[in-house]
């Protein structure tokens, strides 16, 4: 059998769909100045709190002239809770023209799995690995090639080389506001949107509370919203609110205040179902397992349905297989570039489900239309829990980018099947 070859591997600099924020001076209390904050940036490696995102497009051009791509991106908090950097454009094409080139160039692509597992452990010539958005983008190229290849979706390359042993179909699509909760949940309502609304509760003071009565008055305010807004009245999204560790810092890192916060509010949504993500920030991967695993215990003895999602210090496979092992969770969050190469994504996505909990395809808004259309295919392909609406914050760019592509693929995947079995 013949395989492609790579004949030569281009690198575009090109636009993210949001910004990277400085995570520990926007919780530490950042003014905002209009759409920017005030202030100096207090992680390194940032300008700015805020500052223009940074993605660079690897293209691969084929010896038999089909062209495939991926997007290099990192997440909007880069540097905070374990996780490298933020990404520089300019850094990755030097990166990938040294070592990442001479491994591709003229090479033939048969396994999908293996050349991703080989890209994604090259290390730089002090050993160091690659900046995990270089091998995030990468791999994403490597996949679409592979597929273009076979003449195939992207999905059904994953499905088949991993065996997930799902059905290419759609997944439950979650969105996010962003700072603009109120209006833009009510978009989210109005399309009928799985889960929502994300929230962005990042401060205690302007978005909690100090006693999270900020946070109760808004999912006070979105269940009624929902109840008034929706016109089938079958329509019960599930509810997904991301917390960045403010939880814990209104209640002291207490453990059970922290619970009874959360099963109130779960009792205040009822009957729809919610998470949240990231409650605690206990400031290490082995503190933030164990305080999950305490966290999650006595929810259990309160009989509480919240369900808690693990986000910081769960970045890489490695990590994600410890919470899991722990039981530190109810969902994980998958974030897609955290992981490196996106080999490790689909293994961390089955990982999840494999281990009974809910598997999140996530990312970031800072990602672009490509990386998000790829996660499209990784999540269908693994049979995900959910799917985040990305790029941007505006709602409808991310949802009609994941979502049209989910559409599209399932169809063609579904149309091919009629065909094979039409021709037997």
């Amino acid at each position: 059998m013949a395989f492609a070859e790579i004949n030569d591997i281009i690198t575009v600099p090109v636009r993210t769909g949001f910004f990277s924020d400085d995570q520990a001076a926007i919780v530490a209390g950042a003014e905002h100045d209009g759409f920017s904050y005030r202030g100096q940036p207090l992680t390194p490696g940032f300008r700015t709190i805020r500052q223009p995102g940074e993605a660079l497009s690897v293209v691969l051009l084929m010896a038999d002239g089909s062209v495939a791509h991926g997007d290099c991106a990192g997440v909007q908090y880069s540097g905070a809770g374990g996780r490298d950097p933020v990404f520089s454009a300019a850094q990755a094409q030097e990166d990938i023209r040294r070592y990442v080139a001479p491994q591709l160039a003229g090479r033939p692509l048969g396994s999908f799995r293996d050349i991703a597992r080989d890209v994604d452990s090259l290390t730089a010539s002090d050993g160091r690995p690659l900046h995990t958005a270089v091998r995030y983008g990468v791999t994403q190229a490597l996949l679409d090639a592979v597929a273009q290849s076979q003449r195939v979706t992207m999905a059904e390359v994953v499905r088949d080389e991993f065996a997930t042993g799902v059905e290419i179909a759609p997944v439950p699509v979650f969105a996010q506001t962003g700072d603009d909760r109120y209006a833009a949940a009510e978009k989210m309502i109005l399309k009928e949107v799985d889960v929502l609304p994300h929230g962005l509760i990042n401060n205690v003071d302007s978005k909690l509370g100090r006693k999270g009565e900020l946070l109760e008055a808004y999912l006070e305010w979105l269940t009624r919203r929902i109840t008034d807004l929706r016109v089938d009245p079958n329509y019960n999204p599930r509810l997904h609110i991301d917390t960045y560790g403010t939880v814990g810092m209104a209640f002291d890192g207490d453990i059970a205040r922290v619970a009874s916060y959360l099963a109130g509010l779960a009792d205040l949504v009822s009957p729809f179902q919610l998470t949240i993500e990231h409650p605690i920030d206990a400031g290490s991967r082995d503190a933030q397992i164990t305080t999950y695993v305490a966290l999650r215990a006595e929810l259990a003895r309160m009989g509480s349905s919240v369900m808690i999602s693990v986000d910081e210090w769960c970045n890489t496979l490695d990590d994600i297989r410890l919470f899991v092992d722990a039981g530190a969770a109810d969902m994980v969050h998958v974030k897609t570039p955290d992981l490196g190469g996106i080999n490790n994504t689909i293994d961390a996505l089955l990982l999840v489900r494999e281990s009974g909990l809910a598997a999140y395809c996530g990312g970031t808004c800072n990602e672009t239309d490509r990386s998000a259309q790829i996660s499209a295919h990784l999540a269908m392909a693994c049979g995900a829990a959910q799917v985040l609406a990305k790029p941007g914050m505006g709602v409808d760019e991310g949802l009609l980018i994941v979502g049209n592509e989910m559409a599209r693929t399932t169809e063609i995947v579904r149309a091919r099947a009629r065909m094979t079995q039409a021709s037997r």
